[in-house]
């Protein structure tokens, strides 16, 4: 059963898993294989919580322990399975976008911050809708991005989901920089995500050049 957010029910502290190139969005799905102890022991907690949010957020560097980005996104825990050598295979559903303002203090082995979720209420809405979008033009460039990246999909569901879907999925999944994949998150609506998805798909295919496919 799907739990429907309002903003006054997330809750003020929240625990992080920093990982680089990792996207979630809202209404997004992103699954997670868990085997370091700490990140264990935070799902653990997660789930004994109401709300079993966990939040997305990317390490600015690599320093030891990473600066956060000032942008990430919070997902509940959907699907839950553990394995026979101790690994937990999680599904988290995109919920709401976060600043995470400050991070807390405390005895346990994971990050937890507070967030601010102020500015982007609007995730908790319905569906997005990108009254632009030009679905031939959108899927021709992203059949030229995937011959020159070298990847391959399923063209027949592509062309049958609905724009939030298909420009969320493409965001979360082509290989992109940690940068890129910061900018595709930090964008406020469909339309400037998929505007920004259209540029780097642009510039993928634009600096191929001669060289055979992307690396």
């Amino acid at each position: 059963m799907t739990r429907h957010f309002g903003i006054a029910d997330l809750p003020e502290a929240l625990s992080v898993f920093p990982l680089p190139e990792a996207l979630l969005l809202p209404r997004g799905r992103l699954p997670l294989n868990i085997f370091e102890p700490r990140y264990l022991a935070m799902f653990d907690d997660a789930l004994k919580t109401p709300h079993r949010l966990i939040g997305m957020v990317q390490p600015a560097d690599a320093t030891k322990p990473p600066p956060l980005r000032s942008v990430g996104c919070a997902g509940r825990i959907v699907s839950f399975s553990e394995t026979e050598d101790g690994r937990y295979l999680v599904v988290l559903a995109g919920i709401c976008r976060f600043a995470p303002v400050e991070e807390l203090e405390g005895f346990t082995p994971y990050r937890r911050v507070k967030a601010d979720w102020s500015r982007w209420g609007h995730d908790l809405g319905k569906r997005d809708i990108d009254e632009g979008f030009d679905r031939p033009a959108f899927l021709s460039l992203l059949k030229r991005y995937f011959a020159a990246a070298g990847l391959s999909t399923d063209w027949d569901s592509l062309k049958e989901a609905d724009e939030e879907m298909l420009v969320n999925s493409l965001a979360m999944l082509c290989p992109f920089s940690a940068e890129e994949k910061q900018a595709l998150l930090e964008a406020d609506r469909l339309t400037d995500r998929r505007a920004s998805l259209t540029a780097l798909m642009e510039f993928a295919v634009a600096s191929q050049g001669e060289d055979g496919p992307l690396q």
